[in-house]
């Protein structure tokens, strides 16, 4: 659940970030893709959406509301991070 705040009840809820992203999760790494990409639309990219030592797709963004997003692949079984 979630709910916006005035400044009146929530201290700095005004303030770039403030302590929590939305966070989004699929299996599907062309799905988040999508997402990213589409989140990313007027906003600010953190992290592009790419693959980490944790997921075959992960990004990081702030929307044009000023939302910050993380989107992240699920692995599948057997999938291995880059080695590097």
């Amino acid at each position: 659940m979630g709910a916006d705040m005035d400044v009146g009840w929530a201290r700095n809820i005004d303030k770039p970030k403030n302590g929590f992203d939305v966070t989004l999760h699929t299996e599907d790494k062309a799905q988040g893709q999508r997402w990213f990409d589409q989140l990313s639309e007027g906003g600010k990219q953190g992290m592009p959406f790419s693959e980490t030592f944790w997921s075959p797709g992960f990004g990081s963004l702030i929307d044009k509301f000023g939302v910050p997003w993380m989107v992240n692949t699920i692995p599948s079984a057997g999938w291995k991070p880059p080695q590097g």
